[in-house]
């Protein structure tokens, strides 16, 4: 079992020696307290990355219900706390890490799902899937080919696009106009971010 000190340390180094203050050191907090009440009931980091996805899956499926609303919350909720338990455990490997990446891209499909289900048009959810897929796979990328300092943080990270389906279904439940609307302006802006982590790349690589 590892020290709280040793889990921020060995975090940091996995992200590129970012810094573990802040709402980052909160959210260790508690993912070091989770990590230790996983290894107390044997749960394991990949069990976890498939609760997310099951999650995820619960949310399409309920996409009309509040219960959709509580889903999204959970399935990232596990999906944050996977990696962090790896670390808590000692059990970060390749192939859980590629599991992780493609549950990810599989579940922001299945939240996106939910919003074509409460009336966004098909063309536009999968225009966000596609864009913020090519933003990740881009970083992905770039990490393999050698470049460790991704320190690069864009407006639409993954937790902001799960807010921001997270307040769509909040916003239909209460009948509010304008949800198309502002999933056009958000899909703008998940633009404007890959095109940011592209020109990244390309300082980097070129």
């Amino acid at each position: 079992m590892i020290t709280r000190e040793q889990f921020k340390d060995k975090w940091s180094e996995l992200h590129n020696s970012a810094p573990t203050t802040g709402i980052v050191g909160g959210w260790l907090a508690i993912s070091y307290r989770f990590g230790l009440l996983c290894t107390l009931l044997r749960i394991t980091p990949n069990f976890l990355t498939m609760l997310g996805l099951v999650s995820a899956i619960g949310v399409a499926l309920c996409a009309q219900s509040l219960w959709a609303i509580a889903l999204i919350v959970i399935s990232l909720f596990f999906d944050g706390i996977d990696g962090s338990v790896a670390i808590f455990q000692n059990r970060a490997s390749n192939w859980g890490a590629l599991l992780d990446s493609v549950v990810d891209r599989v579940s922001e499909a299945l939240w996106l799902y939910a919003l074509y289900v409460i009336g966004v048009p098909a063309s536009l959810c999968i225009a966000l899937w596609l864009v913020a897929s090519v933003q990740e796979y881009m970083r992905a990328r770039v990490s393999s080919l050698g470049v460790k300092d991704l320190g690069l943080v864009t407006i639409t990270e993954r937790p902001v696009r799960a807010s921001f389906i997270f307040i769509v279904l909040i916003a239909w439940h209460l009948e509010l106009p304008g949800i198309e609307i502002a999933s056009w302006f958000f899909l703008g802006a998940c633009a404007f971010s890959a095109i940011k982590v592209m020109r990244f790349a390309y300082s980097r690589l070129h």
